[in-house]
């Protein structure tokens, strides 16, 4: 299949590193123009330069803010006034006991991890709907359908995000624009590999601290290895694309067979 997204611009936010980063590599491969979001301007920068590096004749924006903040949004809305794909990655995650977690951090959670693309999207998919065609993308996460015992708070925000896609997409009805979500599986990146650490020990080598997080934390993986970023960028370009025109307030999975069911 020929992805093409040339002449579109695409935002990705909290894509200064992992996941997000992977996404706006893959969208730059496939010819769309590119921002780049972070709350650091230096890794922001760096980001930027990483997705050239990779693709030396994309177009890519660096905006330094944080968007999980009204502020921030406004910032970004000033800089970007329009958008042709919105990817709403910005998150955040942490182990916790539930009985543990006060309030200040369920707030904080909500803030980052569902506010934020609630905001975004609030911001640009009118203008989307306007032109007749647009994609809103949310990263949302296995945790999303199986809560981990250890980070509940983490798993509430990831099924929010499944609602406020489905609501959006009804919102976009017959407008052209596509609004789904993403549920990705256990992910190699260097917040993982902390995770990943704390959970089985951080002295151990680390194909073997994968193996044994895999066999004892996700033993429902169907491939037994943490994805890796790029395999979410290349299904993130497809659904940004024409290609994908009829999928619209779904939850498309990238799990690796981690949720054990035939729908999510």
């Amino acid at each position: 299949m020929n992805i093409d997204l040339s002449g579109r611009r695409a935002l990705v936010s909290g894509s200064s590193q992992g996941i997000g980063l992977a996404i706006a590599t893959e969208l730059a491969r496939a010819g769309a123009a590119v921002v780049v979001n972070g709350r650091g301007e230096e890794k922001t920068e760096r980001a930027a330069a990483a997705v050239t590096d990779q693709v030396p004749d994309a177009e890519v924006t660096a905006v330094a803010a944080d968007l999980a903040t009204a502020e921030g949004a406004a910032e970004l809305r000033e800089r970007v006034p329009d958008l042709d794909i919105l990817v709403n990655n910005l998150g955040i995650f942490g182990v916790r006991p539930a009985l543990e977690i006060d309030d200040d951090e369920w707030r904080r959670y909500f803030e980052v991890n569902v506010l934020s693309a609630v905001r975004l999207t609030r911001t640009y998919l009118p203008g989307m709907m306007e032109r007749g065609w647009g994609r809103v993308l949310n990263i949302a996460s296995d945790s999303a359908v199986a809560i981990p015992a250890e980070m509940v708070h983490y798993g509430m925000t990831k099924t929010a995000l499944l609602a406020v896609t489905r609501g959006f997409a009804k919102a976009a009805a017959g407008s052209g624009v596509t609004v789904n979500s993403v549920i990705v599986g256990p992910t190699h990146t260097p917040g993982v590999e902390t995770f990943v650490g704390e959970l089985v020990g951080d002295d151990l080598p680390w194909d073997e601290a994968e193996r044994r997080f895999m066999r004892e934390h996700r033993p429902n993986s169907l491939i037994q290895r943490l994805i890796e970023p790029s395999e979410i960028g290349r299904l993130i370009a497809y659904l940004s694309s024409d290609l994908a025109s009829a999928t619209t307030g779904g939850a498309v999975r990238a799990d690796g067979g981690y949720v054990d069911s035939i729908l999510p």
